[in-house]
């Protein structure tokens, strides 16, 4: 029988999606016993909004070959891609991929990770969130006629991946927009593919922008990257950061950032690299591009540059210094404290390479990170696009001139991982001869030998004396300590706390109509600490704080619960650790301290004794300290007591006293 052409054109046609079905199906056979379920091809025509999606490509095994399961490395290779198919332009795009195998990062295109503070590889084995580079923005298709390559961005992953069987499918919990305002259902997933589309809020409600790009944030710590002279194959630029948050704060801090296209620091005002090199230009592209520039005065070609600020006697030095907010030795303070130096600036001159060297083409440097001596951990954003920074006529009239471009950087302040920290708390109180120390290895304990020591056992009670000496010095009277109130002695001592600074609690009385206690800071490094301050979080007692007697004590307003104690004037130096008088004594820390006091008027129910008078958080110069597991109990308020024990006791008291009657 014959078929008109026709009719076998049109038969040609239906089974063309069914082979495309089929094709996408055959991944998930790999690694499924399932029946697969065939994903069905980009569904975002009926999103008005961002439609993201994730889709698994491959893996493989990687060396050494291993048969535990859970120690098997996996090359894996994916996308993931973002649309903008709504009707408003995204600025600063960012979105969520929530991996959980442990996985590492390799390389990502056209994004960098948010929560990575360097280059790849980078762990995100708990999620992360990628930010775009250099395609910053997507627009939308009414605005560039359908134009998919303004609308839309690609980013494909390789990495390594843990703990997975051979045919399981190793696909991210969730994706979704990390922008704010915008919110995004459960994605839908198969098996080897998960989309979802995310709307804005319509109750969001962001500031309106006044000019051509994004608002200004608010952040912990801000920066900004404002480019103020252009030439050709060179820019000037100003950093400017500032410390926003009351508890915020940075001891000689160092900035890092990551140049993406090549740049390098020809020359810095205010500030330094702390490597002073011109090698890698030389032997990088730089010197195969820019073969007639005089290398000898390039300060840093590094890729990822450490910078730090200038110490005070540079601030007039006429060819680093002269200009404001700089060279304060790497100190940004809380604007509590002095606002006119919570402020830091410095500038610098950076050469591009081709194909960037037109004046119009500039891009800001990636993944900013700042840490300082024991400050606030902070995690910073990208960079975003933002209105050009106004500046004050230099000439003094009365007239504002601007940047050619500005970016900011937003920065805020995380929780210190466990035995991660800088700082640790003590607890003691005049009803109970027993100290509780700060916790073992609460500020980690990876630079000790931790055979001769237990990293996970619990810290032993102390005599309240042995809180004044180092933790080397402590041995013999925890031991005697313990069997004086007979208590058990590890075979096996709990290993030292680690921290360079602690702090005592001491609850000092208890009486019908207040109460007091003091508070100790210990220095036991090598750095001193000037203009040092402390704040103390004291849920319940917090209404009735009434004065601190030898530092200056401030309710905050803006952190509740919060009292922020600093140096009296004079008084405000922590010094370092010292030796002891005679050549065997244990080394003397830098002390400070003083009592506080409060009043029960407005708070009569408070129960001082059973942890109402011991703060719930602690912080010196920004940085959370770790506190203890417990607080000591007065007497019918026993801890470590177990209760099967006393039953115990007490029953066979009981019967002795019977058999004895009979």
């Amino acid at each position: 029988m014959k078929m008109p052409w026709m009719k076998l054109l049109y038969l040609a046609f239906l089974f063309i999606p069914l082979r495309i079905e089929l094709c996408y199906g055959d991944l998930a056979d790999d690694y499924s016993d399932d029946e697969p379920a065939a994903a069905p091809p980009p569904s975002q025509d009926n999103c008005n909004g961002v439609f993201l999606s994730y889709a698994f490509t491959s893996r493989s095994k990687e060396y050494p070959h291993v048969k535990n399961v859970t120690a098997q490395s996996w090359a894996f290779n994916s996308i993931a891609t973002v649309v903008n198919s709504g009707t408003e332009e995204v600025k600063g795009w960012k979105m969520f991929v929530g991996f959980q195998h442990k996985e590492i990062l390799v390389s990502a295109s056209n994004a960098i990770v948010v929560d990575g503070s360097g280059d790849f590889p980078v762990a995100v084995g708990n999620g992360t969130t990628l930010a775009g580079y250099p395609m910053t923005d997507l627009k939308t298709s009414i605005d560039t006629a359908g134009d998919y390559n303004q609308i839309a961005v690609q980013v494909q992953f390789t990495g390594t991946m843990f703990g997975m069987k051979e045919k399981a499918i190793p696909m991210p919990k969730t994706i979704k927009l990390a922008n704010d305002g915008w919110n995004c259902p459960k994605p839908t997933k198969y098996p080897t593919y998960m989309h979802v589309c995310c709307k804005k809020n319509p109750k969001f409600k962001a500031k309106s922008p006044k000019g051509k790009y994004l608002p200004k944030q608010y952040g912990d710590l801000n920066f900004m990257y404002d480019v103020l002279k252009v030439y050709e194959g060179s820019y000037e630029a100003q950093v400017t950061m500032d410390n926003n948050n009351p508890l915020g704060r940075l001891d000689h801090w160092n900035l890092t950032w990551e140049w993406m296209r090549g740049e390098f620091i020809y020359s810095m005002r205010g500030a330094y690299t702390h490597r002073i090199d011109y090698s890698d230009c030389i032997f990088g592209l730089a010197g195969q591009f820019l073969k007639d520039l005089d290398f000898t005065q390039v300060m840093n070609c590094q890729k990822r540059p450490v910078i730090a600020d200038l110490p005070e006697e540079k601030a007039n030095d006429t060819k680093v210094g002269k200009i404001p907010y700089c060279c304060r030795n790497g100190t940004l303070l809380p604007p509590l404290m002095d606002e006119s130096k919570s402020r830091s600036i410095f500038q610098l001159r950076v050469y591009k390479l081709p194909p960037d060297t037109a004046k119009t083409v500039l891009y800001p440097p990636q993944r900013w990170n700042i840490s300082g001596l024991v400050n606030p951990h902070y995690k910073c954003g990208p960079p975003i696009r933002v209105d050009p920074t106004e500046f004050p006529d230099t000439s003094g009239l009365q007239a504002t001139t601007s940047a050619i471009a500005s970016w900011q950087v937003v920065c805020n302040i995380t929780k210190p991982e466990k035995k991660k920290t800088k700082c640790c708390v003590s607890f003691s109180a005049y009803y109970n001869d027993s100290a509780i120390p700060c916790s073992t290895c609460a500020c980690g304990c990876d630079d000790i030998d931790t055979d001769t020591c237990n990293p996970n056992g619990r810290s032993m009670f102390l005599p309240a004396d042995a809180l004044l000496v180092p933790f080397e010095n402590r041995t013999a009277k925890a031991r005697a300590f313990a069997h004086l109130k007979h208590m058990t002695v590890p075979k096996k001592l709990p290993c030292p706390d680690n921290c360079g600074v602690s702090i005592n609690w001491h609850l000092n009385s208890d009486y019908k109509t207040g109460w007091t206690a003091r508070i100790t800071l210990f220095n036991w490094g090598d750095t001193p600490f000037e203009d040092w301050f402390a704040a103390v979080e004291i849920k319940k007692a917090f209404p009735g704080y009434e004065n601190v007697y030898s530092f200056n004590g401030t309710k905050l307003k803006s952190v509740k619960n919060t009292i922020f104690f600093q140096g009296l004037p004079g008084l405000n130096y922590l010094v370092a650790e010292t030796n002891g008088t005679r050549p065997h004594d244990p080394r003397v820390p830098g002390k400070q301290q003083s009592v506080v006091s409060f009043t029960k008027k407005q708070t009569p129910n408070i129960n001082v004794r059973h942890g109402d008078g011991f703060p719930t958080n602690v912080f010196f110069n920004g940085e959370e300290c770790a506190l203890p597991d417990d607080f000591p109990r007065s007497a019918g308020h026993s801890s470590r007591v177990s209760f099967t024990a006393v039953i115990f006791i007490a029953i066979m008291t009981f019967l002795l006293m019977t058999d004895h009657l009979h």
